[in-house]
């Protein structure tokens, strides 16, 4: 069968993000007219109908409060934008700026959002709150939020909602570590914020089970490789015993391993540090232990999802969760003392 081209291969034909492809179908002027040009004809090339889909059959991913496009977010797009494409369905990109303190009534959305006759459904990622919820609520407009960065009060059981299980890998993660031995493990991660509260969670759940008392080291910034690296210096500069760091995520790990060099200790021969995510874990010197978020899955899911509700707008809210997976490499390893020691047994038993 031929393969079906999707914005992914214009993209990539064309040199341009893929929201870039998404602007050109919608007509954006925010495009140059010779990158609209480029994308034009690669679309062209692979046979693909930017007009038809700029028209109707759409579904649009907004990606709330972010600067950039995420990588985990990237992710989790491609593959939504790939579903969609195989049911026959189009994709637009938006990014969206909105304070979680505004009410709803009051909030400013770009007003394709509001057309209908171009947009049939929402898929909601980035970081978002309630008010954004109850204006698309009350606009009757399908959508399923991705539920583990919504900030504050809020109301899930009202939504459809997908969750990947971050409380569970962040338990399982810190099981691993205690199964090589460690008992002094920190989590590095600013629990302000929902997706690092809930790892937090899953980490104090494994700890206290085990007996071990849980240990923070914070820092109140949105930079993830700032918080690593100043929530290690604070946590280094307390002079309690650390032998393992689970970063809240994969950026927070990089700051953390940082950190742990400018102190002159070796990961993981002196402390054992892990993440979250799994994005870019195998780019990190040492290739970085981390829990996999299968993001295809999610994507798909949540295509799968407000197509379900578009169809069926009658159906009870759908709320999935999507387990993890903890990968382990080679920036963890037993405690260097405990090491030690099981050397030593084996040479006397030799």
């Amino acid at each position: 069968m031929e393969k079906k081209h999707t914005i992914k291969d214009v993209a990539k034909i064309a040199g341009v993000s893929i929201a870039t492809v998404s602007r050109v179908a919608t007509g954006s002027s925010r495009v140059s007219p010779g990158i609209t040009q480029r994308v034009k004809a690669a679309a062209g090339k692979l046979g693909v109908d930017l007009n038809r889909r700029g028209k109707g059959h759409v579904i649009a991913f907004i990606l709330s409060n972010r600067g950039m496009l995420h990588p985990f977010h990237s992710h989790i797009l491609v593959e939504a934008e790939a579903h969609c494409s195989r049911t026959d369905w189009s994709m637009l990109f938006l990014s969206l700026s909105y304070s979680p303190t505004v009410r709803w009534r009051e909030l400013h959305i770009p007003r394709i959002l509001e057309r209908r006759d171009l947009v049939s459904g929402f898929i909601i990622a980035g970081t978002n709150s309630q008010n954004l919820l109850d204006l698309l609520d009350h606009e009757r407009l399908p959508f399923v939020v991705l539920g583990n960065n919504v900030i504050g009060e809020w109301r899930p059981e009202k939504h459809d909602v997908l969750w990947f299980d971050d409380v569970q890998g962040a338990a399982d993660l810190t099981r691993y570590f205690q199964s090589l031995g460690h008992r002094d493990i920190w989590f590095a991660g600013n629990t302000r914020l929902p997706w690092y509260g809930r790892r937090y969670a899953g980490y104090c759940q494994a700890m206290r089970e085990a007996g071990l008392e849980p240990r923070l080291g914070e820092v109140d910034t949105e930079n993830a490789q700032n918080m690593g690296y100043l929530a290690t210096k604070s946590m280094l500069a307390r002079n309690l015993p650390v032998t393992a760091v689970f970063a809240g995520d994969d950026p927070v790990a990089e700051g953390v391993i940082k950190a742990l060099r400018d102190s002159s200790l070796r990961v993981p021969e002196d402390i054992s540090v892990a993440g979250f995510n799994d994005i870019e874990a195998q780019l990190i010197h040492p290739p970085l232990t981390s829990v996999h978020v299968f993001t295809e899955q999610i994507g798909r899911k949540l295509a799968q999802m407000v197509l379900t509700r578009i169809e069926q707008p009658q159906i009870d809210p759908q709320h999935v969760t999507i387990p993890t997976q903890v990968v382990r490499r080679e920036s963890c390893r037993p405690p260097a003392g405990l090491k030690e020691l099981a050397l030593g047994e084996n040479m006397r038993v030799g």
